[in-house]
Order: C-alpha cells, then sequence, then structure tokens
C-alpha cells in the first residue's frame, strides 16, 4: 500500500512539472511566431 501511495505522488508531481514545462514551451514557441511576423512586416 505505502508503495503504491509512493507512486501515485511521484505521477502527480511529474504530471504537474510536465505542465508546466508544456506551458513554458508554448510561450517559447510564440514569441518565436511572433519575431518571425515582425520580420515578414
Amino acid at each position: 500500500m505505502r508503495t503504491l501511495t509512493a507512486e501515485l505522488g511521484l505521477i502527480a508531481v511529474f504530471g504537474l512539472s510536465a505542465c508546466n514545462t508544456m506551458q513554458g514551451l508554448g510561450k517559447d514557441i510564440k514569441s518565436g511566431g511572433q519575431a518571425i511576423e515582425n520580420q515578414a512586416k
């Protein structure tokens, strides 16, 4: 039972950190797209 609880806790922590990583990646892609758009003008 303790092993299952520990595994679920680790999954939750990694899941939350992955969300933050993907959010940061989205911001980087957005700013890159805006830079390309500004160069095209």
